[in-house]
Order: C-alpha cells, then sequence, then structure tokens
C-alpha cells in the first residue's frame, strides 16, 4: 500500500515536483510535464513521451541528452490532457518536427492524437508512435490493439537515438514503427497496486496464485495460476514470447534485447533469480542476448509482478540501441550535454500558471443561461463526488479502477473554470467551452477527453446569444454524441458511455421534436439513460482497458455508462425546479 503522501489528489503534481527537483541537472518543469535541461540540436526531431504518472522511470525519467526531449505527465494511470502533451510539445519542440511516443491506451490515443493536430495547425510537423507490445492483450491478428508496457523503452531508445543521430522526422518514425513491431512483452502479478488514498487495492489475487497478463494500469490478469518456482516463472515467459517470433525474423540466431522488468514490489534479487534461467533457456534456443536488462523500467505504482520483453535486433536497431544516452533513469556511453541557462530551451511555461480566457461578448439572456450550465455542472459534480468510490469498484472489476477519481478530477476542475467564467460575464457557450477545456485537461484519460468534447458541442449548439432552448440544447447532444462517435470510434454495443448517450440523444430528440418542454423531454430521457446503463451490464466490452477481460465484466455494468446516466438525472433535478432554460412554447 501507499503511506507516504499529503492530499491523494495532489500526489502526482508533488511527485513532479520533487523529482524536477532532485534531477535538475537533466530536466526542467514545464506547464504538463518535463523537459531537458540541457542543450538539444537545432533542427532536429523532439521526442515527446508520456502517459499517466505511477510507472517509474517512465516516462519523466526516460528525458535527457540520447533519450527523449520531454515528457507529459498525466495524474496517476490517467493519460495527460492534450493540453498537457501539447505545452510540453511546444517546449521540447527544436524546429525538426516533434514524434509523441505513447502506449496505446484509448485515454492517450485521444488526447496525443488531439495534441498532434493542434501542433500541425501551428505549422509544426508532428507524427505519433502507439507502443503496442503486450501479446496478452490482443492476439497476433489485432495487434494493434495491443496495449504498451514495458516495450515503451526499446521503442523510445531507438527513436530517441535516430532523433540524436539527425535522422528526419519521417526516418526516425519509420525507425520507431519498426522497433515497435519487433519487440514483444508478457507479464504477471502476484498483488495488485494500492494508489494513494485508495483503502484496497485495484485488483487481488489470493495468496499463492498469480495472475498472468495483467496491464500496468492495475487491469486484472486474463488468466490465473498458482505462483510457480522462478525457474517455473521463466519458462513461462520465455516460451510465451517465443510463441510469436515477428514477421521477417529468422529466430535461430538472432539477437535480441532482454528486459526483465520489477513492475514495483519484486525485489531485485528475485529478479536476478528469475533472469538466471531465462538466459539459459534464450541460449537453449539459438538467441543471442545482447545487453540485457534487469531491474524497474516500467512499473505499475507498488504492484508485485514482472514482465520479460524482447526486443528482436537488426544491425541498425543495435546500433542506436547502443547509442550513449543520459537520463535520471537510464545511462549509458559517454554524452557530453551543455546545461540550459536561463531564457533558453524553447517556450518556457515552467511557472505553471493557467492562462486567462479571454470572455467574448455575450447577450443577457445568454449569461442567464450561463448560470444554468454552472448549476447542471455543480448538480454532475454532487452525483460524482457521492458515487465515485462506487465507479471505481465497477471500473475495478475488468478495467483500471480509476473512473471515479478521473471524474471527480474531471467535472471538479470543470465547475472551478464555469464559475469564474460566469463571474466574468460569459455567455452559456463560452462557459461550456471553458469547463469542457478544464474536464479534459485535469481529468485525462479517455474520459475526460469524451466529457471536454461533449461539453464543447453542446456550447457549439446553443450558442452566446440567445437563451439555451430545448431545440439547442438537444441538438447539442446530438452534436455531443457524433463527436464522440467519430473521436472515439465506439459504437453502440461495445459497452461504453455511447451505450448511453444514443438512446439518451434518441428520447431527448424525439421528446422536443413532439413540443415537450426541455424538463419533461430530458426526464423521460433520463429514464431511458438509466435503464440503458443498467443494460450494459448483459455486454461484453469491445474498446478500451476492459476489452481483454471481457468475461470479467459480464454481469456489471461499464462505469462510463453510469457515470453518465447519473448525471443526466442530476443535470434533469435542476430543470425542474423552473430555472432559466428557455422552454419551447
Amino acid at each position: 500500500m501507499t503511506r507516504l503522501f499529503n492530499e491523494p489528489s495532489a500526489f502526482a503534481d508533488e511527485m513532479i515536483e520533487g523529482f524536477v527537483a532532485s534531477h535538475g541537472r537533466w530536466v526542467k518543469r514545464v506547464s504538463g510535464g518535463v523537459v531537458r535541461n540541457t542543450r538539444s540540436k537545432p533542427g532536429s526531431v523532439a521526442l515527446v513521451i508520456g502517459g499517466g504518472s505511477g510507472h517509474y522511470p517512465a516516462f519523466a525519467g526516460l528525458v535527457g541528452q540520447g533519450l527523449a526531449h520531454g515528457a507529459a505527465m498525466g495524474n496517476l494511470f490517467a493519460s495527460p490532457s492534450a493540453q498537457q502533451v501539447f505545452n510540453v510539445a511546444k517546449a521540447a519542440n527544436n524546429g525538426g518536427g516533434v514524434l509523441l511516443g505513447y502506449g496505446n491506451y484509448a485515454g492517450d490515443v485521444l488526447h496525443f492524437t488531439q495534441a498532434q493536430d493542434r501542433l500541425r495547425k501551428e505549422g509544426i510537423d508532428c507524427r505519433s508512435i502507439a507502443v503496442t507490445d503486450d501479446i496478452s492483450s490482443a492476439p497476433l491478428a489485432e495487434r494493434t490493439k495491443r496495449r504498451g508496457i514495458a516495450g515503451d523503452l526499446t521503442v523510445f531508445k531507438v527513436a530517441a537515438a535516430a532523433a540524436e543521430a539527425g535522422y528526419s522526422l519521417d526516418a526516425t518514425v519509420e525507425i520507431a514503427q519498426r522497433a515497435n513491431d519487433r519487440t514483444r512483452s508478457f507479464g504477471v502479478a502476484f498483488t495488485g497496486c494500492t494508489l494513494p488514498g485508495a483503502d484496497r487495492p485495484l485488483f487481488s489475487v489470493p495468496d499463492g496464485r498469480m495472475a498472468v497478463g495483467m496491464g500496468i494500469h492495475g487491469e486484472p490478469g486474463i488468466a490465473e495460476t498458482d505462483v510457480p518456482t522462478a525457474n517455473g516463472l521463466a519458462e513461462l515467459l520465455v516460451s510465451s514470447l517465443l510463441a510469436e517470433v515477428p514477421d521477417g525474423v529468422e529466430a535461430k540466431g538472432a539477437r535480441v534485447v532482454p528486459i526483465l522488468n520489477g513492475l514495483g514490489s519484486v525485489k531485485y534479487e528475485e529478479l536476478f533469480v528469475v533472469y538466471r534461467r531465462v538466459a539459459q533457456l534464450l541460449a537453449e534456443a539459438g538467441l543471442e542476448a545482447v545487453d540485457p536488462q534487469v531491474g524497474e523500467l516500467v512499473t505499475s505504482f507498488d504492484m508485485a509482478g514482472t514482465s520479460l520483453t524482447l526486443f528482436w535486433l537488426d544491425e541498425q536497431l543495435e546500433t542506436l540501441w547502443h547509442a550513449p544516452a543520459d537520463a535520471p533513469a537510464f545511462r549509458r556511453g559517454a554524452v557530453t550535454a551543455e546545461a540550459l541557462e536561463a531564457g533558453d530551451g524553447g517556450t518556457d511555461n515552467s511557472e505553471l500558471a493557467d492562462a486567462v480566457t479571454a470572455i467574448p461578448d455575450a447577450t443577457e439572456e445568454s449569461r442567464y443561461g450561463a448560470l444554468r450550465v454552472l448549476a447542471a455542472l455543480g448538480a454532475a459534480k454532487d452525483v460524482v463526488d457521492a458515487n465515485a468510490e462506487e465507479l471505481g469498484r465497477i471500473d475495478a472489476i475488468a478495467g483500471d479502477g480509476d473512473h471515479g477519481i478521473g471524474m471527480e478530477r474531471g467535472v471538479g476542475a470543470a465547475v472551478k473554470a464555469a464559475t469564474d467564467a460566469v463571474s466574468r460575464g460569459a455567455g452559456a457557450a463560452t462557459t461550456l467551452y471553458i469547463a469542457g477545456d478544464a474536464w479534459a485537461d485535469k481529468a485525462g484519460g479517455t474520459s475526460g477527453a469524451l466529457w471536454g468534447m461533449a461539453l464543447r458541442a453542446v456550447g457549439d449548439a446553443i450558442g452566446d446569444s440567445n437563451a439555451p432552448d430545448a431545440a439547442a440544447v438537444a441538438a447539442g447532444v446530438a452534436g455531443a454524441a457524433a463527436a464522440i462517435m467519430d473521436f472515439g470510434k465506439a459504437k453502440p454495443g461495445d459497452k461504453t458511455l455511447v451505450d448511453v448517450l444514443v438512446p439518451f440523444r434518441d428520447a431527448l430528440s424525439e421528446g422536443v421534436s413532439a413540443g415537450k418542454s426541455l424538463g419533461e423531454a430530458w426526464g423521460t430521457a433520463a429514464g431511458v439513460a438509466e435503464q440503458a446503463a443498467e443494460d450494459t451490464a448483459q455486454l461484453l466490452p469491445l474498446m478500451g482497458r476492459a476489452r481483454p477481460h471481457a468475461e470479467k465484466s459480464l454481469g456489471t455494468p461499464d462505469a462510463g455508462a453510469v457515470s453518465m446516466a447519473l448525471i443526466v438525472r442530476a443535470i434533469h433535478n435542476t430543470l425542474i425546479e423552473r430555472t432559466n432554460i428557455k422552454e419551447n412554447a
């Protein structure tokens, strides 16, 4: 369990602050994460990596000369927001383009893709590589759906070395993709991990048993077995990986980098005992182990577990793997790094001050409507706060258990931002835009991105000129559903919040079209949403972190669907109080 913390909600920020204070030779803090505190070659490609906190030394520990140029750092087990990624990439940019590297998780894909789009709009050439090394998370035929675990290190290391060597952005991307194609990982866990302030781990394994194929965010394994001997574990890990040799690789005589990774609580001495047998098995299979790595490289907070990665080399990849690097948690060779002077090194946003958004003009009617937007957000916050623990429990059955925490962070930030916007005379649409951006930024993760998108879509529909009427609100909900399905790629039946949003949208539009008041139509649609959320218990997840554990979630509703149903009911309670939202005549 986690013993040393102050306020759980402040843990990630305080951890970053302490990391920077203790590693100032390598990194400096910028809004959203950290960047190098040493000079990079002008005109070179910048590698910006990132993901949720709780995986040290990934991601901040891999920032330094010869490795990453910056790391965007989300809350514990939650992807950084698009704004965080954008800020770090802007600060790290050397003029040669930016390569974004991250694990293949829905929230990371959403936020990094949004950041990539924003960077391109500003004239910065930007590409992405999503690491997909975990063989337990999807079959070979669906390899693009696999998640990234300890294989992050191999992909990031060779991509960074290519950038340091002056490769173009196109060439750096090709190298990163080839490294990803040649990296395979498989892991096990003996205990789950416990986040600061939590009274139980995200998942548990009975004494004497081992979860096989777990993820690094607390996702439970795909199978469970008795804990083997160290030799038995080595045999399981090696045999699982050798069953899937990458395309185009001749296994006999191949050169591989083996990485035996500790996930947080397994002692180094235990890892060495396991690696002893791993080395024997690789040699027996006719493989040559090159530069083995044994230790904590991508952790899962305090999880007791380990993973094995095999990186299948070619001549170019091996040269790049051996290139010098000097980062807080990964060093090799001789590196000459010149410290930055004050004012050097791109955009300095280390003050971390929130930019004050200009408030456009709005009519009195729209400003009055903004009060109702704030009331609706306040009701959403109250219901999320009251149900956060239960939402986390539901999410932990097949996911990582952080849905309640993420929703709390997001809606709390939205209410705070909306309160400020209303106090400065914002109209309804501007209030929704500001609240949505705050929700996405502070929550991170998939739900943060989707709720931020939803609020912005509603704002687009109602504008800042008129009081929000029922038709505009219904159009906004329809726009939110379209945006979420287009960007997140989920559809009804995938066991996500879309399974609530679509029937809610349809019922609301039908009621408004029939001439019902917004309060009446919303109330009917809220009932439909509640039933739809309950019905997700009978679905198998086809998207997100729960997908590899689909059978475990059968009989339990989707956490995102439940939170959406709770929120739309809470908003209905503000509507029936005869507030100032304009009804249909």
